[in-house]
């Protein structure tokens, strides 16, 4: 009977041990204000004030451990990324808007605090995604301020959005 229980006991812990109790975590947000001075320009850098809010997004980061930077391939976003990464250390990594969450990017994310930089119409999308429900509708074009923040620990999905103007 000892033996048993003592099996038993070394089969629960583990059982215990193996469970996943790892928390994901994801920070997104829409590019900072971009260059409007050309409207044909398809793939504008920041404006003045784009490039005074990527040094703010550096600075509320400052504290918060990531272990990755998304972007998308356009100068806006990658602009925006970019004090935040290298204040990190951190390369950025590119991510096709198209395939936003697919199954690499959530084996690749699994247990970690990740930022996304994307776009307005890709913003919400992305956090609805990882929901798994449409709950984010697209963000107003002069919305640059907001922060999605998504977290997955087991099978529990929270998220919010903050406005960080300053």
């Amino acid at each position: 009977m000892k033996k048993y229980f003592f099996l038993f006991i070394f089969v629960f812990s583990l059982l215990v041990s193996c469970s996943s109790d790892e928390t994901t975590t994801f920070y997104l947000i829409r590019h900072s204000e971009k260059d409007k001075f050309d409207k044909a320009n398809k793939n504008p850098n920041l404006s003045n004030e784009g490039e005074k809010r990527a040094q703010r997004w550096a600075t509320y980061f400052k504290d918060i451990e990531l272990d990755a930077v998304y972007s998308t391939n356009y100068n806006r976003t990658i602009q925006t990324a970019t004090p935040t990464a290298m204040s990190k250390s951190l390369e950025i990594e590119f991510y096709n808007p198209s395939k936003m969450y697919d199954s690499v990017f959530q084996a690749n994310s699994k247990g970690k605090t990740i930022l996304v930089v994307g776009h307005s119409n890709t913003t919400p999308v992305f956090a609805n995604q990882i929901l798994g429900e449409k709950r984010y509708e697209n963000m107003d074009d002069n919305d640059n301020a907001s922060l999605y923040k998504v977290t997955i620990s087991g099978d529990d999905k929270t998220s919010s959005v903050e406005k960080i103007e300053k």
